[in-house]
């Protein structure tokens, strides 16, 4: 009785102490763990588009001025003046007004608005790629009776280089027109430029802008 109570103390105290004992390798695995937990919490956030950034040398790109970039620069010159030449024509129309615009729309398409383009386009060609980002079109075109659309201004001198200017005609018998016209600095804006006639009716036009 004692021999099979001795055995059966042995087999309990086996399982016993096999419960409890941690090797120490196990001990050492999961302190590796936990330090790595903590080191990547305090780490910051990355992704593969930052570890890209990081391991890749990346080139600057000066964005301050997009003429300096010489594999841009007929690309950017002409985008530049088409920039230009489309706010000279929303400027136009802004000008005449929905009135007049609903009325003269085709002839102003097919008579003006190209020549206008044209002038603006030879002037800024001859303005040279480090001056040609100075130059804007003013936004402040007359209104009632006044005769300027916009003007093309060198924001260094704040002086014009170009005006365009609409002027009304009524000729006896025939009725009115839309004379449009520009004026250069280099005569000191006296020498009329025609840039095309426009046809409105023998009635009164009404208001610039209305």
């Amino acid at each position: 009785m004692k021999l099979w109570f001795k055995k059966i103390s042995v087999i309990l105290i086996t399982f016993i102490t096999l419960g409890m004992y941690i090797p120490p390798t196990y001990l050492d695995g999961n302190a590796n763990q936990e330090n790595d937990l903590i080191a990547s919490s305090n780490s910051k956030p990355t992704n593969g588009l930052l570890s890209s950034l990081e391991d890749e040398s990346i080139e600057e790109i000066d964005f301050t001025n997009t003429y300096d970039q010489e594999s841009s620069h007929n690309d950017s010159i002409d985008d530049f003046i088409d920039y230009l030449t489309d706010q000279a024509k929303d400027q136009t129309y802004y000008k005449l007004g929905p009135k007049i615009v609903n009325q003269v729309e085709d002839d102003l398409v097919t008579s003006v608005l190209p020549n206008m383009e044209e002038v603006i386009r030879n002037l800024l060609e001859e303005v040279g790629r480090e001056d040609l980002q100075h130059f804007g079109i003013t936004e402040q075109p007359a209104q009632g009776y006044g005769e300027k659309i916009f003007k093309i201004l060198d924001h260094r001198t704040n002086k014009d280089v170009v005006r365009f200017d609409v002027r009304r005609d009524n000729r006896p018998k025939d009725g009115y027109w839309f004379n449009f016209h520009y004026h250069l600095n280099d005569d000191n804006f006296e020498e009329h430029h025609d840039l095309g006639e426009v046809y409105w009716d023998k009635n009164t036009p009404p208001k610039w802008m209305s």
